[in-house]
């Protein structure tokens, strides 16, 4: 990946009590249309999770967490969105909803580096 490349990026979340709309950042999804490049990094902070919801389903959270890398990954052919292009994966995962699992607005930005930027920006809002 030569040169800079217009990438898109949206924080991960989660929000255990949506009613209250306090979240916890989990991770980072980036994603490159012109590179079919879409990949997440995602680290779940429990102790921060259960400080906002100490009765939050632990489980039910990793596998929201997991679903989403998946279909990030587009890992999962029984799931038709996991198998479109990085974009409307990208596109699908950062819909607006209200849900316990959400992302932030997507924000743009130019990188030489696609991985080295998702590591950065974890780095930066999740780590």
């Amino acid at each position: 990946m030569q040169g800079k490349h217009l990438f898109e990026y949206a924080l991960i979340r989660l929000v255990p009590r949506v009613e209250r709309e306090e979240f916890v950042n989990v991770g980072v999804v980036v994603c490159c249309k012109r590179q079919n490049f879409i990949a997440c990094k995602i680290h779940l902070h429990e102790q921060k999770l259960l400080a906002l919801d100490p009765d939050v389903d632990l489980d039910l959270v990793r596998r929201y967490l997991d679903s989403f890398e998946r279909i990030c990954k587009g890992e999962n052919p029984e799931n038709p969105i996991a198998l479109l292009d990085a974009s409307s994966r990208f596109r699908w995962l950062t819909a607006m909803r209200s849900s316990m699992l959400q992302t932030s607005r997507p924000h743009g930005g130019f990188s030489e580096d696609l991985v080295e930027t998702l590591t950065c920006l974890f780095q930066e809002y999740v780590a």
